[in-house]
């Protein structure tokens, strides 16, 4: 595709820049489910941006109120001042968090949710007297962002690569076993043994020196793999049992995914902290939150001497008033149109079924899915020359589909707003795709 745009100055993240400016796909403008490109052409958003336009593009109820609240109050510093939408916004998250997550920690992304998420353990432990709990457990293939804390205990070894030292981290398991749960349809049935390496690693590390376990309920970015059943509530048992805060990123889980406001709501499992971004704004402008027990605050508020500073950590445009406006306008059109609980009804049914339907299709060895995301991994065999992730986004872009791609594995999170026919659509260009690279 054509573009008269000067690309050399922008050094595009997370992007092969040299293969990506030889060959440009710009988008122009999106509404509702779809994007256009600068030459007209309709693409299908099966990724939701970044799995974060959980609402849809272009609505004009979110863009009146950042238009609005730039008028009346464009920035006003967070650091011993206050603005009352900050306040408002914060009060009516809570409303749909887990019961005892009371308190609203803001950041700008979710990348900086899980930096606070951590520094809020190391100070919860160090105000109650065990200092010497510092390190962290991760998981093999999770993402948490790509701050130095992020990549410490995120699973993704090029993420990792070249970027040490980092934090003191050991790492969990992953949970992907094709071997005995491919082509699950929601959680896999076997594999709720894998909760048992947490205990193991605690005794080798002790539990005195562990501040934290943080996972994804479901990992997104290593490939969109499902807690086994079970398998959450052992992590939250043995979390207890050994005084181990359990940390849940919900970056991308929150705000619908999976057919509940939360993870945590939809498998039962209540969490110490959730970190949050993404569909907290629909994407719009940047936000990101760290939901915290009321124990874990007033543990950490309550321990200062009143006038001094509790936490020494936060952002200069933590609660920015047009993000909070940005959030509470889509906060109005979740509650308003249903769409937290949405995966979990007719839409995500069809979802489910239309994409096994593709079990046939050539090389695929999984197809898994939750809700309103899921996942179609492809044999190994298939990238003799490399993954294969690139070359099928590009395939099924130049069919009128944007999806996500890591390695062998292609990801799908379309809008919560998606109808039957867009899922019909994905799934024809899915197995076109396929069949024109590996049939």
């Amino acid at each position: 595709m054509s573009t008269n745009i000067n690309m050399d100055a922008f050094w595009m993240p997370f992007t092969a820049n040299r293969d990506f400016k030889s060959q440009p796909r710009i988008i122009q403008r999106a509404e509702g489910v779809m994007y256009y490109t600068n030459e007209g052409q309709e693409i299908l958003d099966a990724t939701a941006g970044l799995w974060c336009v959980n609402a849809g593009h272009g609505r004009s109820e979110i863009a009146d109120a950042v238009s609005q609240q730039l008028r009346e109050l464009d920035y006003a510093s967070p650091f011993n001042f206050g603005h009352e939408i900050g306040f408002e916004f914060a009060n009516r998250l809570i409303r749909h968090t887990p019961t005892g997550l009371n308190k609203v920690f803001f950041a700008n992304s979710g990348s900086e949710a899980v930096e606070s998420a951590l520094k809020i353990a190391l100070q919860y432990h160090k105000s109650r007297g065990k200092g010497g709990k510092t390190k962290f457990l991760g998981r093999e293939m999770a993402y948490h962002g790509v701050n130095f804390g992020g990549i410490s205990v995120g699973g993704l070894t090029p993420n990792r690569t070249g970027f040490g030292p980092l934090l003191p981290v050991d790492h969990l398991p992953h949970t992907l076993d094709i071997a005995n749960n491919a082509f699950s349809k929601g959680l896999p049935e076997q594999g709720i043994d894998k909760a048992e390496a947490l205990e193991q690693l605690i005794h080798f590390h002790g539990a005195d020196s562990i501040a934290a376990v943080i996972i994804e309920p479901m990992s997104g970015a290593g490939g969109v793999i499902m807690p086994p059943k079970g398998y959450l509530k052992r992590m939250r048992e043995i979390c207890d049992q050994y005084d181990i805060l359990l940390i849940f990123d919900e970056v991308i889980t929150g705000w619908g995914r999976l057919g509940s406001a939360f993870a945590a709501e939809e498998f039962d499992v209540v969490p110490d902290m959730i970190t949050s971004a993404k569909g907290i704004t629909n994407g719009v402008i940047p936000l990101g939150a760290v939901f915290v027990k009321d124990g874990i605050h007033d543990q950490i508020v309550n321990n200062v001497a009143v006038g001094g500073i509790e936490f020494y950590h936060g952002y200069t445009y933590s609660a920015h008033p047009v993000a909070c406006a940005a959030g509470l306008a889509t906060l109005d059109i979740y509650e308003k149109e249903g769409l937290l609980t949405r995966a979990s009804g007719d839409i995500g049914t069809h979802f489910e079924n239309q994409l096994h339907s593709l079990k046939d299709a050539p090389k695929v060895i999984d197809v898994r899915n939750y809700g309103l995301v899921g996942a179609v991994q492809f044999d190994a065999s298939v990238a003799s020359n490399g993954p294969i992730g690139l070359d099928f986004q590009k395939g099924c872009y130049k069919r009128g589909v944007m999806v996500r791609t890591m390695g062998n594995i292609v990801a799908f999170s379309p809008p919560l707003t998606i109808e039957t026919n867009h899922i019909d659509r994905l799934v024809n260009v899915l197995r076109e795709t396929a069949e024109e690279m590996f049939g």
